[in-house]
């Protein structure tokens, strides 16, 4: 299935745990200590450096770009080291998420609650997620480097649903 993750979030609801589906759109990277610095933002109720309503994180850790590429290498990270911030953005308004590995049960129930979805990126795919990244924007944190904030427009970005907008967690049911 083909989704564009900003026009048909609607069709989030029909996925189960398990399905492979092509991501297509603009979602914004973060990691560890990105998500540190927006939950902080969030607390001191400053203006965050992207909207999070109805948007997508992407837990890419991604290598230099060579001359001629778009983006480097672009894997997935760890999710589990996002999961303590990852409630708060959720009910903030962030209807997806991509990485790869487990979630706790907190991020489970907030997606649930969100009605919002957990796609799970294949570890060691990073120069055939690259090869979907079509744009690049540069929004917040360039101090952080690898870990900088960044707007990407992605296209037939394979991906499984690891947690469906019901719970259901491909690490954990037989589907």
């Amino acid at each position: 299935m083909r989704i564009n993750v900003n026009t048909e979030q609607e069709r989030f609801a029909k996925l189960h745990a398990g399905d492979l589906v092509y991501l297509s759109g603009e979602v914004y990277t973060a990691r560890d200590a990105a998500h540190k610095r927006l939950s902080k933002m969030i607390e001191n109720n400053e203006t965050l450096p992207f909207e999070l309503e109805k948007n997508g994180i992407y837990y890419v850790g991604p290598t230099p770009s060579r001359p001629g590429q778009i983006y480097g290498s672009a894997g997935p990270t760890t999710s589990t080291r996002m999961d303590v911030y990852t409630p708060t953005l959720l009910d903030r308004g962030i209807k997806f998420m991509i990485g790869k590995g487990r979630r706790d049960e907190k991020v489970k129930q907030a997606i649930i609650r969100n009605k919002a979805i957990y796609f799970i990126a294949a570890g060691g795919a990073g120069a055939l997620y690259a090869s979907c990244v079509k744009k690049v924007e540069a929004i917040a944190f360039a101090d952080l480097l690898s870990e900088a904030i960044n707007k990407l427009t992605i296209e037939d970005f394979p991906v499984f649903v690891g947690i469906d907008c019901q719970g259901n967690d491909i690490y954990e049911e037989e589907n």
